[in-house]
């Protein structure tokens, strides 16, 4: 069949019967060609006298977007992005979950001396309410404190250099620059991350970046990552760099996340998501001085808020099985015990436990309960508990459950990798409008979950490292 190129549509047949053609550096290509045509009308327009130096953004540019600093830099500012968070929202969790919890027992209190049945209090206060407290005093300094920074950074003009100096790893993905912004918003949260994906213009690889925006670990994942980091290894350091020590451990844990985000964006743009990437194109912002009403209103309006009233639709329904399989019992034993035995000789093969696992199916809704989850069933209370103190919780975790460090690495990893929250699924499900898309990205991420930590645990025990 002759293809007709004197119409649109033949242009448009004829462009889709050569794309298989093309080359693999054509997108470099006709990259250069624009910035070549740009420029030689710039040439053509613009006069200059004399030697005109490098502007300020021009010179501060030299260094951010380097190919030697870009990359050390960013990795420097995410860091000590991260060790602000960690530290800076440590005391107000704390007051923030002393208040709610002193609500929860004035009003227990309250139902249980004008005589409501002890399992409605228990329903309501120690489930319901105690789930949402955990989530909101978990969840909300450390957002209050994170999106700010990340709005000041994208106010600022940094965050296009970020996608700029990321564009060459995710070219090599065959995906696109621009995903590096989703994956920074995803450090708040991954629901968030996956709207911001709006970004990119190519379907497939907005698909890409929305299906592996999860491997950014969120908000609601640090409490597991900085415990275990707390506990396993700043514990060997002195306290006056404990806490770097847990913010390189969660550094660590997000390269490896980036390592994952960019392998299985490579595997989907050669298997179910072929295609040439996209051209990318990006004027560089001047940097400006941010501005504060934007920033207070996008950072805690737009993002803080609409995460955290996500997350509490979702933390709901969790506090009330959490309070269920706790309190109801069948021989003498919780439900709760009962599922994590019948779990532990496949946390076994994965280096984890069944408490663990059962955990993470409770904490589908908000990976926020982990960590009060499983402290729950380890120490038989029958609510979501605090943490207690470090030397208390190593003895808990390694003197009478038998942690190692392999269980705390492949928690980690497990941690970095498992399945969405409820919350990023339905978020994945409203941007796609695809149940099929939705239950890919469960499929993915739980898969590789399950395969990374049977691998290391197996070489681990195979070693005799454990």
């Amino acid at each position: 069949m002759t293809i007709q190129t004197n119409t649109p549509q033949g242009i448009l047949d004829q462009a889709e019967t050569l794309r298989p053609t093309l080359e693999s550096g054509f997108r470099d290509e006709l990259v250069q060609s624009l910035y070549d045509e740009a420029e030689r009308i710039a040439k053509r327009s613009v006069h200059k006298r004399g030697d005109v130096g490098y502007d300020l953004d021009q010179r501060i540019d030299r260094f951010v977007t380097s190919p030697i600093f870009g990359l050390p830099i960013m990795l420097l500012m995410l860091a000590a992005i991260f060790w602000v968070t960690i530290t800076g929202a440590n005391i107000p969790s704390e007051l923030l979950a002393k208040g709610l919890f002193w609500i929860e027992d004035q009003a227990a209190a309250l139902f249980t001396n004008i005589g409501i049945p002890w399992w409605i209090t228990g329903f309501l206060w120690h489930g319901i309410y105690r789930g949402l407290a955990w989530v909101i005093s978990v969840m909300l300094p450390p957002m209050a404190i994170f999106f700010p920074i990340f709005t000041i950074l994208e106010d600022l003009g940094y965050l296009p250099r970020v996608a700029f100096n990321m564009d060459w790893l995710f070219k090599k993905a065959g995906a696109h620059g621009k995903q590096a912004l989703t994956m920074a918003m995803g450090f708040g949260c991954n629901a968030a991350g996956v709207i911001a994906t709006r970004v990119i213009n190519s379907p497939r690889e907005r698909l890409i970046a929305i299906l592996t925006n999860n491997f950014v670990p969120c908000n609601g994942r640090f409490p597991t990552l900085i415990m275990l980091a707390t506990v396993f290894v700043a514990a060997s350091f002195s306290p006056a760099f404990a806490s770097f020590a847990a913010a390189g451990t969660v550094v660590g844990v997000v390269l490896i996340g980036i390592f994952f985000t960019l392998l299985v964006s490579w595997a989907l743009s050669r298997t179910i998501l072929k295609g040439e990437a996209s051209a990318f194109t990006l004027e560089l912002p001047p940097y400006r001085k941010p501005n504060v009403g934007r920033i207070l209103y996008t950072s805690l309006i737009d993002r803080t808020v609409f995460v955290l009233w996500r997350a509490i639709q979702t933390a709901a329904p969790a506090g009330a099985i959490i309070w269920l399989l706790a309190n109801i019992h069948t021989g003498g034993v919780s439900l709760a015990d009962h599922i994590a035995t019948f779990l532990n000789p496949f946390g076994y093969l994965l280096g984890l436990d069944g408490v663990i696992l059962l955990a993470y199916i409770i904490a589908i809704p908000a990976n926020e309960i982990v960590v009060p989850t499983m402290m729950m069933v380890y120490l038989g209370t029958g609510m979501m508990t605090a943490m207690p103190g470090l030397s208390d919780l190593r003895s808990l975790l390694v003197v009478d459950h038998g942690w190692t460090m392999l269980t705390a690495i492949n928690l980690m990893l497990f941690s970095l990798l498992h399945n969405p929250c409820a919350t990023t699924i339905m978020t994945i499900y409203k941007e796609t409008k695809s149940v099929k898309w939705a239950v890919v990205s469960v499929v993915i991420t739980l898969g590789l979950a399950f395969l990374v930590t049977f691998i290391t645990a197996t070489v681990a025990r195979g070693l005799g490292w454990v």
